[in-house]
């Protein structure tokens, strides 16, 4: 009698929030008070290896529990999957979620849902790598260029690339591939870090965590710009003063502007050196982002971290409109999404530095990158991953930094775990942290 396939028995969420807001953590000029928050999902399985794929979405407080709630919806179509075939096909799973003929209308892939089927699939890709005792990174640099395809969606991106293409990218990619690898083991992937440039911190602590960065070996930091010219003009001058010529310095508007305010400011802070500005304008705004590129060369234009999915990033690329690519592991729909973003990057020659200014994202995004090194573009040119220095305590697996490198991960899966005393006292709103908060709350309105 054969045995019982192992499955999925159950799909726990969490909303997780951090207070952030309270040290000005994270603040930009569209998002002055964020409570970095995962929208968190634990795939559990009867397997006798014990392995559970882990995986969320990314927010900055309010409403992380509508993100939540939309991956509960999903649950119907993960319990009950047979964990073999899962793990050895995980685009069976991909295409049941975007094809979900009712849950479709809540996007089409965009927006909350699919953000959740992001979470849903990245945890699937978590498990499947832990299950073959490989870090992601390594799991999809190994694979067959084959079955790398057979993965990924490529309806409405045939215009700009066709799945022949993109056997081919990957079939160049394996060339040298293994030497690649024992690089990025010993030297890691370049980073950069954006904990200095927060827009609530004062002068005195841009120029202290700018000067440490340098010190640190990292080779560009960014700031956060778009509320007040003047104020930026102050703070570019002080970074700048700080880090020197050679270091580079990026700047980044959080979709503040309009398309001329946009180019009437960059231009404003040319004089200090900006490498690129990044989220000039509506991450929606195709043309507006061509129109903005050409006026302020050659400062860069980056944006990707709110692009909802492969198609905007088809178009952006098609019109010229960027150069830099910025993905985001928990935005999209999850890895095989990310997969097609980095080699339609790749078919139009334009590099990737991806976002990871939030919880949880620089222990996703690293593997991302190390794979499109290794096996894709075989560069790390003009690539650097974002890096912010707080809340990786909380992971089991967290991102380490060397000299301004991400130094490559070793542990099985994709490095989404969080501690189990993170779930204790960070839920909301029974955590203990925030229970006790709502505590002293309620009694200083009392009082």
């Amino acid at each position: 009698m054969s045995p019982t396939p192992a499955r999925i028995i159950a799909v726990d969420t969490h909303d997780i929030r951090f207070p952030t807001s309270r040290e000005l953590d994270g603040s930009d000029a569209m998002n002055p008070d964020p409570d970095y928050s995962a929208a968190y999902v634990v795939l559990r399985t009867d397997a006798a290896d014990g392995h559970e794929g882990h995986g969320f979405a990314f927010t900055i407080g309010r409403g992380n529990e509508v993100q939540v709630a939309a991956i509960d919806a999903l649950r119907g179509h993960l319990l009950g999957r047979d964990l073999d075939g899962l793990c050895a096909d995980p685009a069976t799973l991909n295409r049941d979620l975007i094809g979900d003929s009712q849950l479709r209308w809540l996007g089409p892939e965009k927006g909350v849902m699919h953000m959740a089927i992001g979470a849903v699939v990245n945890a699937v890709w978590d498990l499947a790598a832990k299950r073959a005792g490989l870090p992601l990174w390594r799991l999809l640099a190994e694979a067959e260029p084959e079955w790398l395809v057979g993965q990924i969606d490529f309806r409405y991106l045939t215009d700009a690339l066709t799945p022949e293409e993109a056997l081919a990218l990957l079939r160049r990619g394996r060339e040298g591939a293994g030497e690649r690898t024992a690089r990025l083991l010993e030297r890691g992937y370049p980073a950069y870090t954006t904990s200095p440039g927060w827009l609530g911190y004062d002068d005195d602590k841009l120029s202290r965590l700018a000067a440490r960065a340098v010190a640190d070996g990292f080779t560009q930091i960014k700031l956060k710009v778009g509320a007040d010219l003047d104020d930026d003009i102050r703070r570019c001058r002080v970074a700048r003063s700080v880090i020197g010529p050679h270091v580079r310095m990026a700047v980044d508007a959080n979709q503040r502007w309009d398309v001329g305010e946009a180019i009437r400011w960059t231009k404003a802070l040319a004089a200090f050196d900006p490498y690129w500005i990044e989220e000039p304008t509506s991450p929606d705004d195709i043309l507006g982002h061509a129109a903005i590129r050409r006026a302020v060369a050659p400062v860069k234009v980056a944006t990707g971290e709110h692009v909802h999915n492969r198609v905007v990033f088809k178009q952006l690329l098609q019109a010229g409109a960027l150069d830099v690519v910025q993905i985001d592991a928990a935005r999209v729909g999850g890895v095989p999404e990310n997969l097609a973003i980095l080699l339609l990057a790749a078919k139009f020659g334009v590099p990737v530095c991806p976002h990871a200014g939030g919880v949880g994202l620089c222990e996703l995004v690293q593997h991302l990158s190390m794979f499109d090194y290794v096996a894709v573009t075989g560069t790390t040119e003009d690539r650097v991953i974002e890096y912010v220095d707080h809340l990786h305590d909380h992971f089991l697996d967290p991102v380490v930094i060397r000299q301004g490198h991400y130094t490559a991960p070793t542990a099985p899966g994709f490095s989404a775990a969080l501690r189990p005393e993170t779930l204790a006292r960070y839920t909301y709103p029974g955590g203990a942290f925030w229970a006790a908060d709502l505590d002293a709350t309620k009694k200083g309105h009392a009082a």
